[in-house]
């Protein structure tokens, strides 16, 4: 009796077992979705400069290296301050001391002789943000009047971005939600729930388009700069649900 009772429990549980089972799978199996993503771009006119350059400076001793670029960078700094660039928009952005070899030749036996210091360079660096942007061109050519003679990278950016990011994203979701309905029409299906929504995780910034405006108001008084436009971009992922 007792056996019959412990196999009549095994095959009870062993039955709700596998119906529990089957029930799991096919409450895991994925449903039919629509998977898209889509961008959004806001082209606008660049309302700030960074300019990055520096002063080098060669002497026979490491002294008088520094001295003449602390001299130059001095100056150079005084001027960004009188024109108007702010001490926090002013920033070093690399400093170097090297010494500057000599290698004699080598010797007819085949013998190299060990190079010789004949000098030492200095380099220093600076990063200036341009906030009035129509002084970009007159400030590079201030700077290079007053000992820059290295560098002279420049971009265009804008201060604050928020706004054109909103509506970059904007754009992006509705140029994925009309991909999804086109697809949705196209196979006779609708749109259900929307299952997820990303942005893609790369900081968005400026692509520079050519649209160029000149910055240069006296052709002999300062450097030519076109800034041209920046185009933001957005990308987002959506999925939804298919409703037959």
């Amino acid at each position: 009796m007792f056996q019959k009772a412990s196999k009549l429990f095994f095959l009870t549980f062993l039955t709700l077992l596998i119906f529990t089972t089957q029930k799991t799978i096919a409450d895991e199996k994925p449903g039919s979705k629509i998977s898209l993503s889509g961008t959004g771009s806001v082209s606008v006119a660049p309302d700030m400069a960074i300019i990055s350059f520096g002063v080098i400076k060669e002497a026979k001793n490491a002294r008088a290296a520094l001295d003449a670029n602390n001299k130059a960078m001095v100056s150079i700094l005084k001027a960004m301050e009188e024109n108007g660039i702010e001490k926090k928009d002013l920033q070093t952005s690399g400093f170097n001391i090297q010494p500057r070899y000599f290698y004699p030749k080598r010797k007819t036996n085949g013998e190299q002789p060990s190079p010789e210091i004949r000098g030492y360079i200095v380099s220093n660096n600076i990063t200036i943000r341009i906030r009035d942007i129509e002084k970009a061109g007159s400030i590079l050519d201030l700077s290079v009047t007053l000992g820059i003679n290295s560098g002279g990278n420049i971009q265009f950016t804008n201060s604050d971005t928020s706004n054109i990011l909103k509506e970059a994203r904007i754009k992006a979701v509705k140029d994925t939600i009309e991909k999804a309905q086109t697809l949705a029409d196209a196979a006779n299906v609708k749109l259900g729930a929307i299952l997820s929504i990303s942005e893609n995780s790369n900081r968005p910034r400026p692509i520079a388009i050519a649209q160029a405006r000149s910055l240069s108001v006296q052709e002999d008084a300062s450097v030519p700069i076109a800034s041209g436009e920046n185009s933001y971009q957005v990308t987002v992922q959506m999925s939804w649900e298919i409703s037959q």
